[in-house]
């Protein structure tokens, strides 16, 4: 581990002068990914989950994250943070990275304040809203 991947420490004038010295691992660890890239992995589950969530903060990406990655389906509804604009790109940023960057996975927006959060493996099929069984037709 080089110096430009140790953490930063800024100074600061309110903390007093004696800053404990970082810790230094014992171990060193290694990025199972590079050392597995296809790990067989098994997916032992059998159906998917439909989740409804409503997406008040930030704080609540990990649990959508974790339910994507486990093969299941988040319908999300952004109404509430919709009016908070900076922490919304920044959500829906960090969604795209996470959900079609890592996981390969998709979203989709339904409507002006809903995503559907899809895993791999699953798709979206456009033009059912005039079919026999939409409530609309």
């Amino acid at each position: 581990m080089d110096d430009s991947d140790a953490p930063r420490w800024l100074d600061m004038p309110s903390i007093e002068e004696s800053q404990p010295e970082p810790v230094v691992p014992i171990h060193s660890y290694h990025d199972l990914a590079d050392l597995y890239p296809d790990a067989p992995v098994p997916y032992n589950r059998g159906e998917s989950i439909i989740h409804r969530a409503i997406l008040h903060d930030s704080n609540g990406i990990e649990m959508l994250f974790d339910w994507v990655a486990n093969g299941d389906v988040a319908i999300v509804e952004l109404k509430r943070l919709m009016k908070r604009e900076v922490e919304f790109s920044n959500c829906i940023s960090r969604l795209q990275e996470l959900i079609e960057g890592d996981l390969g996975g998709r979203m989709i927006q339904i409507g002006d304040d809903r995503l559907i959060l899809l895993p791999t493996g699953f798709a979206a099929v456009r033009g059912v809203d005039n079919e026999v069984f939409a409530t609309d037709a």
